[in-house]
């Protein structure tokens, strides 16, 4: 297998903050790696570096003659008025056949091809620009927290391609599930460090909490050798008689050293405020209609969520999710009908609208004091601050200066130093790591109050869900049953779609659109068959050079070489497109005619 990218005693800072100090890495090409590591660790650093937008301070980034990348870009490709089968062709130069095949993968076709790409939700447009990234065939495929703006359906389409994807993968994420199903190694950026894992992320994670209690017992073992090494030094050094064997002891003990413990890092520790649980019905919506002026969300909902449940609010993008969860907090007014809260109910929000919106002028610490509750104390202030990260000189500085996920992180924490019962979050696991996410979903898990919440995360919606709410098709409805059941149904739609794609196109070349042909008088079957078999032996033997071809292509260092090879490449996929066209051409003749 070829080298397509070496990262060699890789060093970056910025000031005194040290990402990667002397750090080391290979990618391989057919292997899917998920990058893992704290927030703020470096891991999208390390990715601008790798695409050239960012320089390291010193160290080397080797890459094969012949990487092409491809990364999901937040900005907006679009011309005005093109649909996005013409996007697709304008922006791959790719046939329309094949990016009919590539958007179908991601379910994209009638209106949503066809249309105005700039009409479509952003989570269709992010399914576009999916679908354009990959036509260009890159073969290390970079994506950065994917999950955090891909609904629940586009992420289990994407799964799907990239479990048959033949193509490198760098994928950052802290969703387990997402890289336990694309992902056989680990790649993990700790301490400036990076080290690879022959492994998935669960079994990463097994590895480093069994490493941890090795470690763990290992330097309980020395600090009681030290102390029993200590105390003979203390009690022996002064008498004549026995000061060598004091001496040697001391030797002994310079050499005696403890493992420095990778979860000796800073650990979120989240706990949620301590209220009575409650009885009854904590919100119930009547008749609600929502949306806004020019455009109606969802209608005649009629829903009820009692005291204690944690309701996940959950559907594709774009169906309404953010709306609904703003309306039922009075953020957006209702259309029409009612939303009504249970008597005493002190309803605390976490979502992008409060998040973003955050005092400038405060310190982590002034904003922290300011929600606290009357009497906490400084103490109790800084510890919730340090449970979400703010240590030391961190809670002096201004919110203007924070990046988005502390600002998430301080939004939260000021949540936690309340005393709300009814908790209402939009998506609170952006912006945070594996550990911080796990943290927020076990204490979720123990809070005695209502939790309101969204989610694209599977791992926190499987432990944290009580009940599932679906946003869909201009309704809001209680699901009636659990995630795992919500998940299940969703697979199982999402597999009859695939099957139903791929009988639809069983009578031609997988996403073909064939050209029109004038019609010409019934030829002989057997000499259209005859053809047709001469053409697929063809095929398969193109086909088979353009592999041997481009395998080539990725070993290859010599430029002369290289640009001879890349000349047969393209000479063979010209033929193979004519050769596939005729084909179809042929199929379509034999088809009508007989």
């Amino acid at each position: 297998m070829a080298v397509l990218l070496q990262i060699k005693d890789a060093h970056k800072s910025y000031g005194d903050q040290v990402l990667l100090d002397g750090a080391e890495a290979t990618i391989i090409d057919d292997v899917k790696v998920g990058f893992v590591g704290r927030n703020g660790a470096g891991k999208s650093t390390l990715l601008r570096i790798l695409l050239g937008d960012e320089e390291l301070d010193s160290g080397e980034i080797v890459r094969h003659p012949k990487l092409q990348m491809g990364y999901l870009r937040q900005h907006d490709p679009f011309n005005l008025g093109e649909s996005a089968h013409e996007f697709l062709m304008r922006d791959s130069g790719q046939p329309d056949w094949k990016c009919g095949e590539v958007a179908g993968e991601f379910e994209l076709k009638g209106a949503a091809l066809d249309g105005p790409v700039q009409e479509l939700s952003g989570g269709w447009q992010t399914r576009v620009k999916l679908a354009a990234l990959l036509l260009h065939e890159p073969n290390l495929l970079l994506l950065d927290e994917p999950t955090n703006f891909l609904d629940l359906r586009t992420q289990i389409l994407l799964e799907h391609f990239l479990r048959h994807y033949k193509q490198a993968c760098l994928i950052v994420s802290h969703d387990r599930d997402f890289l336990s199903a694309t992902c056989e190694h680990t790649l993990d950026l700790t301490r400036g460090k990076l080290t690879m894992y022959s492994g998935p992320i669960n079994a990463f994670l097994e590895s480093v909490s069994e490493q941890r209690e090795r470690d763990e017992r290992t330097n309980a073992s020395v600090i009681a050798k030290q102390k029993q090494l200590q105390r003979f030094i203390d009690k022996n050094r002064a008498n004549a008689n026995t000061a060598s064997q004091a001496r040697s002891k001391a030797k002994q003990l310079e050499r005696l050293q403890t493992t420095e413990i990778a979860g000796d890092e800073p650990t979120a520790f989240i706990r949620t405020p301590i209220v009575e649980p409650r009885r009854g019905a904590a919100i119930r919506c009547e008749e609600l209609s929502i949306g806004y002026q020019d455009h109606t969300v969802a209608t005649e909902i009629v829903l009820e969520i009692d005291h204690g449940e944690r309701a996940a609010i959950v559907g594709d993008n774009g169906q309404g999710k953010t709306t609904f969860l703003r309306t039922v907090v009075d953020s957006l007014p209702p259309l029409s009908g009612n939303v009504r809260w249970g008597y005493h109910c002190d309803v605390g929000v976490y979502a992008q609208h409060v998040y973003t919106s955050l005092p400038a002028e405060q310190s982590v610490r002034e904003y922290l004091e300011y929600h606290a509750l009357p009497g906490t104390t400084t103490q109790a202030i800084l510890k919730v601050a340090g449970s979400m990260l703010f240590q030391g000189a961190a809670v002096n500085k201004k919110i203007a200066v924070l990046s988005g996920g502390e600002r998430a992180r301080l939004c939260m924490a000021g949540l936690l130093l309340g005393d709300h019962n009814i908790l209402v979050l939009d998506e609170p696991g952006n912006h945070l790591d594996v550990d911080t996410v796990e943290a927020l979903a076990n204490a979720l898990v123990e809070y005695k109050g209502t939790v309101i919440f969204t989610s694209h995360d599977r791992h926190f919606m499987r432990r944290v869900a009580t009940c599932v709410i679906e946003v869909r098709d201009g309704h809001v409805t209680n699901y009636g049953g659990d995630y795992e059941a919500y998940l299940y149904a969703v697979n199982k739609e999402i597999d009859e779609g695939e099957r139903e794609r791929q009988a639809g196109m069983s009578k031609a070349l997988p996403g073909r659109r064939p050209k029109s042909v004038q019609r010409t008088p019934k030829r002989d079957e057997r000499k259209i068959r005859k053809q047709l078999s001469k053409i697929e032996k063809t095929i398969a033997r193109l086909d088979q050079e353009k592999t041997t071809f481009n395998a080539q292509l990725l070993q290859e260092t010599d430029p002369e070489e290289a640009l001879r090879l890349h000349n047969e490449l393209t000479r063979v996929q010209s033929e193979l497109a004519d050769a596939e066209e005729e084909w179809c051409e042929l199929q379509e003749e034999l088809e009508s005619a007989f």
